[in-house]
């Protein structure tokens, strides 16, 4: 009766936990294909029932996102600051977090405290003692040089975009590490391997799960990123998705054009959702085994 009771109760614990995320998926399916069928639809049909279906697929409101609200060139600055943000994220996170959790040496504790600190800081707390910062330094430049380049520059937002997120990434990154066995690493010293090579070709390779983990969740937070990018470029024509987004939002509200609006917001959520798609077995497995110890 014990057995019989205890089966009963997981199958009905279980058939809990799938109706749970069943309206958990619904609730989160539902929102992002109504954006998309509602992009493709006329302006008229937009005044009619929100729900109904369009009579026939309107691509013009994505050439009119792309050409006339300037998308494309919003999106070309996003790819941009987005790759060299994580390009500059991974050439100093991936050695500092192999270093820190794998080396004995002065101050390794104080500096694990330190990026452990940064991750109770919100970004959005310090943008503006970063634009003082910056702005300061364009009045100095352009008293030695003659012109500033810190504010208005997609490379330094870069900066700011990977200096954020490091904490995050070398918590991350080093909780991975410190689960790999060391026994490879001193195979390979003993065939002749120095440090570098061993964590290039040895070590990175099997930290692949948890760098595409890595490199998943921040393309997410700067690809989405809003008040840095506002706050460092005034410049509109240089401005990332999520900034022209709004813009785009304001212009065709006021003229009620919602559909190239809504093509507007699928353009921004494409991106992620393919990138997500391709990735998704390697997040989980990184999610997993990076929580490991021993």
């Amino acid at each position: 009766m014990t057995l019989k009771n205890e089966s009963r109760g997981d199958r009905l614990y279980k058939i809990f936990i799938y109706v749970v995320l069943s309206i958990l998926a619904v609730l989160i399916l539902v929102p992002v294909l109504w954006v998309m069928v509602a992009s493709v639809k006329e302006t008229s049909e937009h005044y009619g029932s929100p729900w109904a279906l369009p009579t026939h697929i309107h691509w013009q409101n994505f050439a009119d996102a792309w050409n006339k609200a300037n998308m494309g060139g919003y999106m070309f600055h996003s790819v941009t600051i987005t790759v060299m943000a994580l390009g500059i994220l991974l050439l100093v996170a991936l050695p500092a977090s192999y270093c820190l959790a794998r080396f004995k040496f002065v101050g390794r504790k104080f500096l694990n405290t330190c990026f452990m600190a940064g991750l109770f800081i919100n970004v959005n707390y310090i943008v503006v003692p970063i634009y003082l910062m910056l702005s300061d330094g364009d009045k100095w430049l352009k008293g030695v040089l003659g012109s500033g380049f810190l504010l208005n520059n997609h490379f330094v937002v870069a900066v700011v975009y990977a200096a954020t997120a490091l904490p995050f990434t070398i918590y991350l990154l080093s909780s991975y590490f410190t689960t790999l066995p060391h026994d490879f690493e001193e195979a390979a010293y003993i065939d002749g391997a120095g440090y570098t090579r061993t964590m290039l070709q040895v070590i990175f390779p099997m930290a692949k799960p948890s760098i595409i983990t890595v490199i998943l969740f921040n393309f997410l937070s700067f690809w989405n990123e809003y008040i840095i990018i506002k706050t460092l470029v005034t410049d509109k024509n240089a401005w990332t998705l999520p900034a022209g987004l709004l813009n785009l939002m304001q212009a065709q509200q006021s003229a009620a054009e919602y559909g190239p609006m809504y093509a507007g917001l699928v353009l921004v959520m494409l991106p992620v959702l393919i990138l997500y798609i391709c990735v998704q077995k390697n997040l989980t497995k990184g999610m997993t085994v990076g929580g490991l110890k021993g």
